[in-house]
């Protein structure tokens, strides 16, 4: 089963709808947008996949959600824990990383993991 990790600061700050206002509300928001990928896939991955979204800063209060989407919150830099979930999984399963940061590409990249920008899921 594919791995989606999405980089939650840099998918819902290509939005400019506020979040910067409630940093852990858009999180939330975003992971509850996020519920309907495990079972539909992305448009180029087919599902079932399993979803991630790693969460930094204010947004590290967002709840786990039921089912659908896991919750990884950064103690520290929201990218190192992204790559430690890729450096973890890529080996053994395709794993896609939705981000912009043009650093956090690159170093995903390095590990074998693909790469899509924040418009390839609800956001």
């Amino acid at each position: 089963m594919p791995l989606i990790v999405v980089d939650g600061a840099n998918v819902v700050g290509s939005v400019p709808d506020g979040w910067w206002r409630d940093r852990a509300g858009a999180a939330a928001r975003l992971r509850d947008r996020l519920a309907a990928v495990p079972a539909a896939g992305l448009s180029d991955v087919p599902a079932p996949v399993e979803v991630v979204l790693v969460v930094e800063g204010r947004a590290r209060e967002i709840a786990q959600a039921a089912e659908g989407v896991r919750v990884e919150r950064a103690t520290g830099s929201g990218d190192d824990k992204i790559i430690d979930v890729v450096r973890a999984s890529a080996a053994n399963r395709r794993t896609i990383v939705v981000t912009a940061d043009r650093g956090l590409r690159t170093r995903a990249l390095a590990l074998g993991a693909e790469v899509r920008g924040p418009s390839s899921v609800p956001r």
